[in-house]
């Protein structure tokens, strides 16, 4: 199976620009879909899942142009929007019989396909209580488990752990490791730790380009031997926050903890072991320098 996205530019009303000539192909494994607010993330999965039409280019699902036969794609479709809504007199089994239905799916089979998808979502214990009475972390999770009621061959979720509790994190970045192998999964997130427990691949978008297309293991290579921690006193923090990228910081009683990127480093910084959000906030950081060069 493979999906390609062939020069993408999606242009909205009034001329803003959401996506501009966005080229990527994927094959099976998760995609860890990274960048700031507004980056064109959201569209680009609206385009995916056919719910929005790109102004320019095609996407491809094994070959076939996805806006001429949207059928051929939605069939495989597991989709996870951002803002996910329930009916909330229905329990979990009812809505999701309903969303069965929808899709079309064998009346047969769909039974013991939601008992399956409740206990890997750990709902079973609730699923007849009415959605109206979920938290907003378990209405995630039924979120979850109807946009995996057809097995799809194509999962794309946004922000899927919002909500969730640690140990609920952990259980869906361990089912989407699991998933990986059969099917093309596309995570979008703004939680670092997610992408860098589960992605394969890394895409890194901003104002509508691509980045960066690579594995975790290649971002992490660039900034290898830049990235420094360097202790302060508080008092110089938000003149060091003016001169370098910061990625994070701690306090501590010795000082405050700060974590330097560059390819030089300040007098009394020692070399550290970089992480993948240094490696996502270096990448970025790169391609705006180089747009406003």
């Amino acid at each position: 199976m493979e999906l390609e996205i062939q020069n993408v530019s999606k242009r909205y009303r009034g001329g803003a620009l959401a996506l501009d000539n966005f080229t990527l192909e994927l094959e099976p494994g998760v995609l860890g879909l990274l960048g700031p607010n507004g980056a064109g993330k959201t569209t680009l999965m609206s385009i995916l899942a056919t719910i929005t039409k790109a102004t320019e280019g095609r996407v491809l699902w094994n070959g076939t142009d996805v806006a001429r036969d949207p059928d051929a794609l939605r069939s495989v479709l597991g989709y996870l929007p951002q803002d996910f809504g329930v009916y909330p007199n229905l329990n979990a089994i009812e809505f999701l019989e309903y969303l069965a239905a929808v899709k079309g799916l064998d009346g047969k089979a769909v039974a013991r396909r939601i008992d399956h998808l409740l206990e890997l979502v750990n709902l079973t214990e609730v699923r007849k209580r009415p959605l109206g009475g979920y938290s907003g972390g378990m209405k995630q999770r039924v979120g979850i488990a109807q946009a995996l009621l057809n097995d799809p061959e194509l999962l794309i979720v946004d922000e899927p752990t919002a909500g969730l509790d640690p140990e609920e994190r952990v259980r869906f970045r361990n089912l989407l490791s699991d998933l990986s192998g059969e099917r093309i999964v596309i995570l979008s997130t703004h939680i670092v730790s997610d992408i860098e427990a589960t992605a394969t691949d890394i895409a890194i978008i901003a104002k509508g380009t691509l980045v960066a297309h690579v594995t975790p293991e290649a971002l992490l290579l660039q900034v290898e031997r830049k990235v420094w921690e360097w202790v302060i006193p508080s008092a110089e923090l938000n003149a060091a926050k003016q001169k370098f990228l910061i990625s994070s910081t701690t306090r501590r009683s010795d000082g405050v903890h700060v974590r330097i990127l560059g390819d030089a480093a300040p007098a009394g910084a020692q070399p550290v072991m970089p992480n993948l959000e240094d490696a996502y906030l270096y990448c970025l950081s790169k391609h705006r320098a180089g747009a406003s060069a």
